[in-house]
C-alpha cells in the first residue's frame, strides 16, 4: 500500500509525535539529584517523608514529582540600623553563613518553601530581630570595643532560632560597625586623651624612679664616706704613703722654714 504525500507527511508527524511524548514519559520517570543537593518528593502535591540523595532515582510519572534543594552552605547578608543602650544609632552589617539540614528537607520545603523562600521569610527577619535585640544591651563604645562578644552573642541567638526551622548556622559575622561621624570623633577624642593620660602617668613614676634612685646613689656615697673616716687610720695613712713613694725627695721646698715633709721610716719595737 503506498501512501501518497499528505499521508507520508501525517505519519511522519505523528511519529515524531510519538518518539517525543516517549522520551518525556522516560524523562519523567527519573530524578536526577545533583551534588550538594537533597530530593524532595511530592505524591499528587503532598510531601512524602522519604528523602532522595543525589543520584538518578526512579519515580512514577504524572503522579509524582520531586523538588530539588541546595544543603550546600550559603551565604545571607543583611544592614540593619540599630539603637544602643546609650541612645546611640548604629548601621550594622551582619553576614550569615548557613545550610538546610539535609534529613530535614522535607519539612523545610512544606513549612517555608525554596531557597529563596527561607532567605526572605525566615533568615532575613531572625538576622534583623536578633541584631536589633542584642545592640540595646549594650553601648556604642562597648560594641566598638567588645566586637567579639557581640558577634558571639549574636551568633548563639540566631542558631537558636533558625534550629527550630531545621536550618543550621553555621557562623554569624558583624562584618561592619559604622556611628554617626559625632560619636566617631568623641571616641576618638577619648582614646587620645585616655593614650595622653597614661604617658603622663608613665613619666610620672619614670620621674619618681629616677628621683629614688639619686637618692639612693647620695645615701651610698654617703655611707661610704662615713665607713671611710671610721676605718682610717694614720697608720694606715703611713702606710699608703709608703708604699706609694718613689724613693725620691721632692725638688721643690715647701713652707716657711724650708723642711721637707717627714716621712717616719722608722721601724716598729719588737
Amino acid at each position: 500500500m503506498k501512501l501518497n504525500s499528505n499521508s507520508k507527511t501525517a505519519y511522519y508527524i505523528a511519529g515524531g509525535l510519538g518518539i517525543v511524548t516517549l522520551i518525556l514519559l522516560l524523562k519523567n520517570c527519573f530524578a536526577i539529584i545533583g551534588p550538594g543537593e537533597r530530593g524532595v518528593i511530592m505524591h499528587f502535591g503532598k510531601v512524602q517523608d522519604t528523602i532522595l540523595d543525589e543520584g538518578i532515582h526512579w519515580k512514577t510519572p504524572i503522579s509524582t514529582s520531586v523538588k530539588s534543594l541546595s544543603v550546600r552552605v550559603q551565604k545571607s547578608d543583611i544592614e540593619v540600623e540599630a539603637g544602643t543602650k546609650d541612645l546611640q544609632i548604629i548601621n550594622a552589617a551582619l553576614t550569615v553563613n548557613w545550610h538546610i539540614e539535609p534529613n530535614k528537607v522535607n519539612q523545610v520545603y512544606q513549612k517555608i518553601g525554596d531557597e529563596e523562600q527561607i532567605v526572605e521569610t525566615i533568615l532575613k527577619p531572625a538576622m534583623t530581630e536578633v541584631l536589633k535585640a542584642s545592640t540595646p544591651q549594650k553601648t556604642a563604645e562597648e560594641i566598638l570595643i567588645k566586637r567579639a562578644e557581640l558577634k558571639q552573642e549574636i551568633d548563639t541567638k540566631i542558631k537558636e532560632r533558625l534550629a527550630t526551622y531545621g536550618i543550621y548556622v553555621d557562623d554569624a559575622s558583624l562584618v561592619n560597625v559604622s556611628f554617626s561621624p559625632e560619636f566617631a570623633k568623641s571616641i576618638e577624642a577619648k582614646q587620645i586623651a585616655q593614650q595622653e593620660a597614661k604617658q603622663a602617668e608613665y613619666e610620672t613614676i619614670k620621674a619618681a624612679e629616677q628621683a629614688q634612685a639619686e637618692i639612693n646613689r647620695a645615701k651610698g656615697q654617703t655611707e661610704a664616706q662615713r665607713l671611710l673616716r671610721e676605718t682610717i687610720t694614720p697608720e694606715l695613712l703611713q702606710k699608703q704613703a709608703i708604699e706609694k713613694w718613689d724613693g725620691k725627695f721632692p725638688t721643690v721646698m715647701s713652707g716657711n722654714n724650708g723642711s721637707l715633709p717627714f716621712i717616719n721610716i722608722t721601724p716598729p719595737a719588737k
